[in-house]
């Protein structure tokens, strides 16, 4: 019987339907976030931006995301309908996802196989077009996919309707947990045709892969769909009525002409007293949504800052590895722990103690909670920046000093004058000096010495391989951030693999090119000296850490290898950011539920959809005062602009506990009620002045 009764168009009492638009959206969800979840690495690792530029990009797209849901709903209100505009838009989203994925092949233009690309500009138009297609993808379907969702269940199925919107958004949250926690994997993983790069083409590959699947699994039930005309949206009937309001009192500003109690009033000519009334308690709430952009602004940081603030941490948790974007998993992780107990066991504690705990109140308790996160998050920067290495200036270099050969050597550098002793197989630590002074360095090394004419770029850090051979022999190298490279001590010519990663052929006492391994892991060094196969495990390579590795020789196929260390490895724990993060969730649960529960119960029937996209819209000009902030501060120091965020949220969450204790509760159905009896009443007095006059009629 159970399964007869599944083949029907409902199953457990719900409309079978209804699971193929769960599976749609957790996919749905799972490629946005698995996508965003790697993007700023993408941008600061790939592209080469830093920080500024990465961050600025990222929260542009993300505000876009939350801009287009505006569109989307008109067009599946006022046109396409919610199933065309779903379908329609899912396949711009699909094409974006697999642009994204082509726009981070490193071999795409990589000619001369050097492990770069040769045409970074190929690669940033492709990413932007991407971005754009998902943007408005994943915007566009935003509103449409759980409205036609709460479409397929009939009037008496209010109970069904409400354990959907629950499983709904149980999906959303399995989706983004999930990604976030294998998306970062796959792009630790290395891949490539001619060099093993970071493996961005399968991290941006496999949510496109699952929006695909997201698309397929929609279509696939369509026959089983409830599919509701568009009837217009209500969005455009309000904009009329405020605009036509606006004008019509701007005509009439005249003192001949009474005022009126409200100024929507003035709409009243052209529109019915329902619609003024239902705008104005739109309107009351919007106004109240002002100042929530702020706290989005700092909410959203997760996935830039805070997650760029963990690449300069230790990832290492024992046995596991934590990448720095996987740390945003723990946002989705104590959503689902913290929902949960702060329903059952926080509120009815507050209220036990007799505590007025209204939704605004709870909504300024939140903004408070996020601005002390970014309190958190500035005091741990304080402790990274302790252990940052300091980079030298633009006019100025920092030089270390190898010895690479068997007898100890004297490096003198001129003008100003300073010297240093290193002895064999040693190396020093960087030594800064001003590019315009450093002119020349004198190497002394046994019973021979060399000069050497100097011409460094500033800004930059530089390694001096000296070795004395039948000759002093001096070799420059510079340093790339948090990157390998290795120097070959032997007469002979070697080919270097470690990992899956092959360098170039190395001559004799030459150096390799720079590049990037996985942190807090150890890699083999396979090195092939005279068609002899020598390797060895690597040591540990910390999470930030730089290394020059010198290749000394083979003995009994084991490879022989000395660690100079070009930068530390970060030292402050990544567990470090759980308790700042642990405070943003509470912000998020109390702000972001109670928000949309206020909302909607302050929200006439048929205005959801306009404080809906009202409430996107506030994550939309948080983002963007994101960029203007971050652009405008000129701060130098990372923690600095955390305690600005955390000052600004802190005076607008003042703002809105005044703006809040003077807000009146209403309740719109008692509203709607009133207008409906005088409706009713109306109706009756139509009828009673048709009936006379039919009576009237009649006697004549």
């Amino acid at each position: 019987m159970l399964s007869v009764s599944c083949l029907q168009p409902s199953c457990f009492g719900y409309p079978l339907s209804i699971f193929f638009i769960i599976i749609n959206e957790f996919c749905e969800r799972f490629s946005y976030y698995g996508m965003r979840a790697v993007l700023v690495l993408y941008f600061k690792y790939f592209l080469q931006w830093n920080d500024n530029l990465s961050t600025a990009i990222y929260h542009t797209f993300v505000a876009l995301c939350y801009l287009t849901p505006i569109l989307g709903a008109l067009i599946a209100d006022s046109w396409l309908g919610k199933f065309k505009t779903i379908v329609s838009l899912s396949i711009v989203y699909t094409i974006g996802q697999a642009v994204m994925s082509v726009s981070s092949i490193n071999d795409l233009t990589d000619h001369n196989q050097d492990g770069s690309p040769d045409n970074v500009s190929v690669h940033i138009a492709l990413s932007m077009t991407g971005l754009i297609l998902i943007a408005l993808g994943t915007g566009g379907i935003k509103p449409c996919v759980s409205a036609f969702g709460g479409d397929q269940f009939e009037d008496d199925q209010e109970k069904q309707r409400t354990r959907f919107f629950s499983i709904f958004y149980l999906s959303i949250n399995a989706g983004s947990l999930l990604s976030t926690i294998i998306t970062p994997i796959l792009r630790a993983q290395e891949c490539g045709i001619h060099s093993k790069q970071r493996c961005y083409p399968l991290a941006f590959g496999v949510p496109a892969a699952l929006m695909a699947v997201s698309l397929a699994v929609f279509i696939i039930g369509s026959g089983m769909y409830k599919k509701v005309k568009p009837q217009g949206n209500i969005m455009i009937q309000v904009s009329k009525c405020i605009g036509f309001a606006i004008k019509n009192r701007f005509r009439h500003r005249s003192k001949e002409f009474p005022k009126r109690e409200h100024w929507l009033d003035w709409a009243s000519e052209k529109y019915d007293k329902r619609l003024i009334a239902q705008t104005k308690a739109v309107l009351k709430v919007l106004f109240l949504y002002i100042p929530l952009p702020m706290f989005w602004a700092l909410f959203d940081q997760q996935g830039s800052r805070w997650t760029l603030q963990a690449t300069t941490m230790d990832g290492n948790f024992g046995s596991i590895q934590i990448q720095p974007d996987q740390m945003q998993t723990v946002n989705p992780i104590l959503i689902i722990i913290m929902v949960p107990v702060v329903d059952a066991v926080v509120y009815p504690l507050i209220k036990k103690c007799k505590i007025n705990f209204t939704p605004l109140r709870k909504i300024t308790v939140g903004m408070f909670l996020a601005s002390l996160a970014f309190v958190a998050a500035a005091l741990v920067q304080v402790q990274i920046d302790k252990t940052l290495p300091v980079f030298p200036a633009a006019g100025q270099a920092q030089i270390k000093v190898i010895n690479l050969g068997t007898d100890g050597a004297t490096v003198q550098f001129k003008s100003p004058l300073q010297s240093v002793n290193v002895m064999s197989m040693e190396s020093t630590g960087y030594m800064t000096f001003d590019t315009s002074q450093l002119q020349s360095v004198n190497i002394i090394s046994g019973n021979k010495n060399t000069t050497e004419v100097i011409m460094l770029p500033g800004g930059s850090r530089h390694t001096l391989a000296v070795k004395n051979a039948a000759n002093i022999v001096a070799k420059w190298v510079s340093l790339l951030n948090s990157q390998d490279m290795f120097i070959n001590n032997l007469p002979d010519t070697i080919n270097i693999t470690m990992g899956d990663t092959p360098f170039e052929t190395l001559m004799s006492f030459s150096a390799s090119n720079y590049n990037l391994f996985p942190g807090g892991r150890k890699d083999n060094i396979m090195a092939i000296i005279n068609s002899i196969p020598c390797s060895v495990t690597s040591k540990t390579l910390g999470f930030g850490s730089a290394y020059t590795i010198v290749i000394n020789g083979c003995t009994g196929n084991t490879l022989d290898v000395t660690y100079s260390e070009d930068i530390s490895p970060n030292t402050v724990h990544m567990a470090w950011q759980i308790p700042q993060y642990f405070i943003l969730t509470c912000a998020e649960v109390v702000f972001s539920v109670t928000g949309l529960e206020f909302s909607y119960s302050q929200a006439p029937s048929n205005m959801k959809a306009v404080l809906q996209a009202g409430w996107l819209l506030t994550v939309a000009v948080g983002n963007i005062i994101v960029l203007i902030v971050a652009g405008a501060s000129k701060l130098s120091e990372q923690w600095a602009e955390y305690v600005l965020f955390a000052a600004l949220l802190l005076a607008v969450c003042i703002i809105f506990a005044v703006m809040a204790y003077f807000y009146t509760y209403s309740d719109p159905n008692e509203i709607e009620a009133q207008f409906d009896e005088e409706e009713k009443k109306q109706v009756k007095k139509d009828e009673d002045v048709y009936e006379k006059q039919t009576e009237a009629v009649s006697r004549m």
